[in-house]
């Protein structure tokens, strides 16, 4: 992890916002520093201490580089900081409602087609012999379909609890 100057931080971020906009994912992390080896508490009133802040960057690759803001210099950062994040926020891509939609709509649709019960009717020899055959082969496959979905939820129930 690369220790940065505040306003190297900023313009390196920036330029990462800018190379991930069309696909990519950026985290970003912001602690109090701390440099006790002992646990700290928040709630302590006498302690007068000013730690800084620590904020780290990384996309899960090659870029990982962090800052460290003082406590003097912290209006000032977190105003830069801000607008940055505000204007790489505004590019993000909306969620496509539509696809989603028809997406749950043909889901709908094939639960509602497993549902409904096949009928087997018609001669087993001579004339309509291959129409029952079909519709005998398609009551088979919609019971394995059953089945596998049936699997499907009993697993997602497991996970569950």
């Amino acid at each position: 992890m690369q220790l940065l100057d505040n306003d190297t931080f900023l313009s390196r971020l920036s330029l990462l916002f800018q190379s991930s906009k069309e696909h990519g994912t950026i985290w970003l992390t912001h602690k109090r520093l701390t440099h006790d080896g002992d646990d700290v508490t928040m709630d302590s009133a006498d302690d007068s201490r000013e730690y800084p802040c620590i904020i780290r960057v990384t996309d899960g690759k090659e870029a990982k580089f962090s800052t460290h803001i003082t406590s003097e210099k912290l209006d000032k950062f977190l105003s830069a900081y801000g607008t940055l994040l505000k204007s790489s926020m505004s590019t993000l891509r909306k969620r496509d409602k539509k696809r989603e939609r028809v997406r749950a709509e043909k889901l709908a649709e094939r639960k509602q087609r497993l549902a409904e019960p096949i009928l087997i009717e018609g001669p087993k020899r001579g004339k309509g012999r291959r129409k029952r055959q079909r519709r005998v082969k398609a009551a088979l496959k919609q019971e394995d379909a059953r089945q596998r979905m049936q699997e499907k939820q009993e697993a997602k129930e497991k996970t569950k609890v």
